[in-house]
């Protein structure tokens, strides 16, 4: 997953509070209204067409962690989602998984297909010594 920037956002982001005000939106929220809309756009049974759709969905859900999180991504035969789950959750730089828990898992949710996947708290997507 490539590095996100804020940076490069408009600086007149705006979100409207509880009191109808308009205030500049954080990057918190900012990412948070992305994760609301990757998960209306792939609710259950939506199907990932590409790999593009399946990095713009991953880009969404695993951003702004500040520790590596290991997550899966069940499919049916359609490649429609079943289910997002994150399995695991470590440390900044590492995460401990467990093959057989994934696997118990495909087979719970009868799984045609799994995408799996884990994020780079650094922002950094070139695999590390611990992925290879």
């Amino acid at each position: 997953m490539s590095q996100l920037s804020f940076s490069s956002f408009d600086a007149s982001l705006m979100v409207r509070d509880a009191q109808g005000h308009y205030l500049l939106a954080t990057a918190d929220q900012i990412l948070e209204a992305a994760r609301q809309a990757i998960e209306h756009k792939m609710q259950r049974g939506a199907s990932f067409s590409s790999p593009a759709a399946v990095k713009e969905y991953l880009r969404a859900k695993l951003a702004g962690f500040e520790h590596e999180v290991f997550a899966v991504l069940f499919l049916d035969t359609q490649h429609r989602l079943i289910e997002y789950a994150e399995m695991f959750r470590g440390t900044i730089d590492s995460a401990e998984v467990h093959p057989r828990e994934v696997v118990k898992a495909a087979l719970r949710q009868n799984a045609a297909a799994v995408i799996i996947s884990h994020n780079h708290p650094s922002g950094n997507p070139e695999p590390s010594s611990a992925d290879k």
